[in-house]
């Protein structure tokens, strides 16, 4: 059966944790996850914490702690992201996984420290049964023209406004 690619965008809280959910059923039914995150490296992320007890899961992280700066990128963000972008196209060539989540892949490229252009090529080198999942804000309307499934998350209210800070288990 081919695979599927799917999107989750948008300004609303869950991009990450949807495809988060969507590997823990993968891998309830025996499949192989590889989730590879752009543009963080922090490892106080729950699912950094429980990654490696977590059978067929295999999470990479191509980012540093700190933040990106949208007006002047780091060499060392663009450099990460770069390495990551070619862990996924690696990753493609294995073949190991059934499903590759390429967390916040899209604003990496909104951020310019990949191009819009290597991320289609990208899909487009998808294997066929392979299952791909891209997050992040700002999806380029060409991103989304070619994915199966696009789910736009919209945010109606948050927490954080109402003074709320992040909680473990819940933004990390």
């Amino acid at each position: 059966m081919a695979g599927l690619v799917l999107v989750y965008t948008g300004n609303g809280k869950g991009k990450t944790t949807a495809a988060l959910g969507l590997s823990m059923r993968a891998l309830g039914h025996n499949q192989t996850v590889g989730f590879l995150q752009f543009m963080k490296g922090s490892k106080n992320y729950g699912e950094v914490k429980i990654a490696s007890v977590l059978p067929n899961f295999t999470l990479v992280q191509s980012g540093q702690e700190s933040f990106v700066s949208y007006e002047n990128p780091d060499p060392v963000d663009i450099r990460m992201a770069q390495e990551g972008y070619e862990l996924a196209e690696k990753w493609f060539q294995e073949g190991k996984f059934d499903l590759i989540v390429l967390d916040e892949i899209l604003v990496a490229a909104a951020f310019k420290l990949i191009s819009v252009a290597q991320v289609l090529a990208l899909v487009r080198k998808k294997p066929d049964q392979l299952n791909l999942v891209l997050t992040g804000r700002y999806a380029a309307p060409e991103i989304m023209a070619i994915a199966d499934t696009v789910t736009e998350m919209t945010e109606k209210s948050h927490a954080y406004h109402q003074g709320v800070e992040a909680k473990a288990g819940m933004e990390f």
